[in-house]
């Protein structure tokens, strides 16, 4: 007689595809009102806030993104798949999205150059 939780166990799988960042093109009317709105998501890695060494071992694999504005020294961490940020003035801009693994590890990343038009003169 098999005991109910005598089951056969589940083989982790030996490699996963590696994943890859897809990122939008900025929202070209937003960006007509100061507003940057970019889209992304990742294949072969689900986009979450779960961070630490113990999230490398989760299936399938986790991760999220780390955001750079106009090359600054800093970035946050977004695993929201949207970005927008406000305020932007006018004039040419660089956003750097880099896919990170939960200890911060970067897998792939896209810069994605825009400009914020000047307003019109009155």
């Amino acid at each position: 007689m098999t005991d109910k939780f005598d089951l056969p166990a589940i083989a982790k799988p030996v490699s996963q595809e590696r994943p890859q960042l897809i990122v939008s093109s900025p929202l070209a009317e937003a960006l007509a009102r100061g507003l940057l709105v970019v889209q992304y998501r990742a294949e072969n890695l689900r986009i979450v806030p779960v961070y630490g060494a113990g999230a490398l071992e989760v299936i399938p694999r986790v991760g999220h993104v780390h955001v750079t504005l106009d090359d600054a020294h800093w970035h946050w961490v977004d695993a929201s798949g949207e970005l927008i940020i406000q305020s932007l003035t006018p004039g040419p801009h660089t956003l750097l999205i880099e896919l990170a693994d939960p200890t911060h590890r970067v897998i792939d990343s896209r810069t994605v150059r825009f400009e914020i038009p000047r307003p019109n003169a009155p």
